[in-house]
């Protein structure tokens, strides 16, 4: 086994969930190999930058990032590796721009990194093929951020080439973990004191068992069998593939929570039809109605992209009265930025730059309004929250999330942190509430 004893690392992360939970991988193979996670990139010996390639915005992040570590490296002697997607797109270019940079691995080599760290880097290694087969010993050990809640990968990859997302050339095609290995580890997550799991991948709804080609919805019933854990969450799914069978589980289902993220993109027909969606404005209203015909208190989520080649005005519009109709209560919103290989790239990127921020602040102001109003409706509540940790802005303050993924800010004269707690609402904002602790499961 490779020894590294003795070397410190860091890892920075900059991305989406896979990316939190790939750096989870990469530092638990890493300690596994003897080498002590840093808390600060000056205490370590290597720093890992793991970003995400979906947005411009990460891009951004990392190459301000490097400059910093270019700048201590030069004084103090310093290991740079590149991880993630923007490793998997850009790897020759980044490797030409930035000499600073020892090495890059993409999100299928992980497993080599001790290798590379152990065997010196002045080849400059650039490790990036994809698998096309799930390989279940290279996803053990993690290092978990949270004792509390924990990510686990159902599948990664995707086949639906939509026409902006560059997930299919830096993921690579669809491939499903093996439905015994994922109750194994929510086993294991059990037996450790988790209280809740987070599926993840690209396109959950897709999954299917390479062994016994049981479906995502099997995957929720089995899982809902398995003790200790109490709530189960999932992301991503895909509105065209969102099944009247996983709404009926989910309905059903004693641990899945009420809350769903089923990204919606743009609410005009036509801007989906580019987008390459496979889905209209009205297939994804009516998916809305079932579920809320079978789970009237849930939570929905969803992203939102402005200025994709060829909006209009009265395109953007369709998208704002989609939000008002259906109600999010929570949005992730982005101006659309060209990402290379899609086929949206080969579009004419004609929405000019302020109109896009002009619509995309349109979209944030109008969905504050509406989580205003949605949280203003828990005041005087009590409901039940999973305490996470400890207030980012006052160490005072307990956070935790509720059941429809809400924050929940809460004061609380003793610790609860990895508790299910019943907390009075009392106040709210457009992106938390905020209570006080009235007792524990």
């Amino acid at each position: 086994m490779t020894d590294l004893n003795g070397l410190t690392f860091y890892i920075e992360t900059f991305g989406c969930q896979m990316n939190e939970n790939d750096s989870e991988l990469i530092a638990g193979l890493l300690a596994a190999a003897g080498a002590r996670k840093a808390e600060r990139f000056e205490e370590g010996q290597v720093v890992v930058v793991n970003t995400c390639a979906v947005r411009g915005k990460s891009e951004e992040k990392l190459f301000s990032y490097l400059g910093r570590l270019r700048s201590w490296k030069k004084k103090h002697g310093l290991v740079i590796g590149l991880a993630g997607c923007v490793a998997q797109l850009y790897r020759e270019k980044i490797l030409a721009k930035n000499p600073d940079v020892d090495f890059i691995v993409g999100p299928d080599n992980y497993h080599r990194l001790p290798e590379i760290l152990s065997h010196g880097l002045g080849l400059k290694p650039v490790i990036t093929s994809s698998a096309r087969d799930w390989n279940e010993d290279e996803r053990q050990p993690f290092m978990r951020e949270s004792r509390v809640s924990a990510y686990v990968t159902i599948m990664e990859g995707c086949d639906n080439f939509c026409a902006y997302c560059i997930v299919p050339f830096t993921r690579g095609r669809e491939k499903f973990r093996p439905l015994r290995a994922i109750l194994d580890e929510l086993a294991g997550l059990a037996r450790d004191g988790y209280k809740e799991v987070r599926f993840l991948g690209q396109n959950v709804n897709s999954y299917k068992d390479p062994e016994t080609g049981a479906l995502f919805q099997d995957l929720l019933k089995a899982s809902d069998d398995v003790k200790e854990f109490e709530w189960i969450r999932f992301i991503t799914s895909h509105p065209k593939n969102f099944t009247g069978e996983i709404a009926e589980t989910m309905a059903r289902s004693k641990k899945v929570c009420g809350q769903l993220h089923l990204p919606l993109q743009s609410g005009s027909t036509m801007v989906l039809e580019r987008m390459k969606r496979g889905y209209t404005r009205e297939d994804y209203l009516e998916t809305i109605r079932l579920i809320r015909s079978l789970m009237p208190g849930i939570s929905l989520s969803t992203d939102i992209i402005v200025g994709f080649p060829g909006e209009t005005e009265r395109e953007f519009e369709e998208t704002m009265s989609a939000l008002e109709a259906i109600r999010f209560a929570n949005i992730f919103s982005f101006r659309y930025s060209p990402r290379p290989g899609t086929a949206a790239a080969k579009l004419d990127d004609d929405v000019p730059f302020d109109v896009k921020r002009r619509r995309l602040l349109e979209v944030q102001k109008q969905q504050k309004a509406i989580q205003t109003e949605i949280h203003e409706g828990f005041i005087g509540r009590t409901i039940k929250v999973l305490c996470l940790g400890k207030s980012k802005k006052d160490e005072r303050v307990y956070s935790g999330r509720n059941e429809g993924y809400q924050v929940v800010n809460f004061m609380s004269e003793r610790n609860v942190i990895g508790r299910f707690v019943h907390v009075q609402v009392k106040d709210c904002g457009p992106y938390s509430l905020r209570g006080e602790f009235s007792g524990e499961d």
